[in-house]
């Protein structure tokens, strides 16, 4: 039986909350820096909203698409679509639709789709008085809007498909192209995702589970510290993250640079409880992502962690890497950057991803901010904090876990 075929990761792209490009990202990561900030807004009769979040104020749509595609997409699509083009740009890939692309695709996540589309109806229909909602409510609000948009532009005819796995959502989506490129099925996809749940409604879902982290004007930046001691919940955020994975041959043939190697992927369920994590799960996940690339855990050197800043699933995910790695654990470099960038539940994965392809390009990994009072349920690990890690990273993993017990885990390989 022939090997399966390599996938390389060509091409990232992302819009973030703090307004520049990958690089001015990146960067911000390995020094440490929030983009949170206090989140404020009125509505009337309504109490208003004051919660930290990261959000992507600079963000032009009308800039970045056009005014006329613009209009035609819920917030979500176009922060998706925005990064997509960025990613392909990044790839060094060629404008226009001339040649045929029908062996390329799309795999998109988001858990929440256009909520604001949707909130902006009721808006209408309930308060302003309105007998109709806008003619285009379906299609700017539907899931798979982002992907197809994507498509469309691209000119992609392989499969175009949408993953709604909450927090996961993005990471299954990048996991579920590596079966379409090896097998031959596709040879180049778009893959990511994209969120924008800063709705009134859905920010108050949140606030009723009681998992936010609360703060004001001050605190807000150093709002979210996971493994710390006083944590006290998740930040929200809005954005988005795109990849192109491509056939490793068909990369090399066209002089690609070549970021990292895909090289793993491992999907499992709790089947235990909606909301309540299980290190068995996640365990079985990291194992399954590490068989899958053919690596053991003598070769990862980082992990880009869930780390949500929750109470319960801190200590749990550390529990799982240390189930996973036993004796090896504490030389394992461990960091959770939604410390910085929030919690952008269905786009999550695709920009920790993103941030451990960097690391491994670069030989550099950020660290988890303001982990100043590491909780004693989380140790066992070598946690990066106070700076980025220097240093030769061969492998890595990025893990996202899900509401409803889903984990995907996300293996890549540096470039040798």
């Amino acid at each position: 039986m022939a090997s399966p075929r390599r996938v390389a990761v060509t091409g990232l792209g992302l819009v973030n909350p703090f307004g520049g490009d990958l690089a001015d990202f990146f960067g911000r990561m390995l020094r440490g820096e929030s983009a949170i900030r206090l989140y404020t807004r009125e509505e009337a009769a309504l109490r208003p909203l004051s919660i930290p979040a990261a959000r992507c104020e600079n963000f032009d749509a009308a800039a970045a698409l056009g005014p006329s595609l613009a209009y035609t997409m819920d917030r979500y699509s176009q922060l998706g679509t925005a990064a997509a083009l960025s990613a392909w740009r990044d790839a060094g890939l060629p404008d226009g639709k001339d040649t045929p692309r029908d062996d390329w695709g799309v795999s998109w996540g988001t858990a929440l789709g256009g909520t604001l589309t949707f909130e902006g109806g009721y808006i209408e229909l309930l308060r302003n008085g309105r007998e109709r909602v806008s003619p285009l409510s379906v299609v700017l609000g539907m899931s798979n809007a982002a992907a197809s948009h994507i498509s469309i532009q691209l000119g992609l005819g392989a499969s175009c498909a949408t993953y709604t796995v909450a927090c996961a959502s993005s990471a299954v989506a990048i996991g579920e192209a590596l079966p379409k490129i090896r097998s031959g099925e596709a040879n180049l996809m778009v893959v990511g995702g994209s969120e924008a749940p800063l709705s009134y409604a859905v920010v108050r879902a949140w606030e009723a589970m009681r998992v936010l982290a609360g703060g004001d004007a001050t605190s807000a930046a150093r709002a979210c510290r996971p493994f710390s001691t006083d944590r006290q919940g998740l930040v929200l955020g809005e954005g988005a993250g795109a990849m192109v994975l491509e056939e490793w041959d068909h990369a090399v043939r066209r002089g690609a640079r070549i970021y990292a190697e895909f090289a793993g992927f491992g999907s499992t369920s709790d089947h235990s409880h909606l909301v309540r994590p299980s290190a068995d799960g996640q365990a079985r996940a990291m194992r399954m992502a590490l068989e899958d690339g053919g690596m053991t855990t003598e070769d990862i050197d980082y992990i880009n962690a869930h780390g949500t800043a929750t109470r319960e699933g801190d200590p749990i995910e550390i529990a799982a890497i240390r189930g996973v790695f036993g004796e090896r654990s504490g030389a394992v470099a461990v960091s959770a950057t939604k410390s910085m960038h929030g919690h952008m539940l269905g786009a999550t994965g695709v920009i920790e991803a993103i941030i451990t392809v960097l690391s491994l390009h670069s030989n550099e990994a950020p660290p988890t901010a303001y982990l100043d009072d590491l909780d004693r349920e989380c140790t066992g690990v070598r946690h990066i904090t106070g700076g980025s890690l220097q240093g030769s990273l061969r492998a890595a993993l990025s893990n996202s876990f899900a509401f409803g017990g889903s984990n995907t885990v996300l293996a890549f390989r540096a470039v040798q």
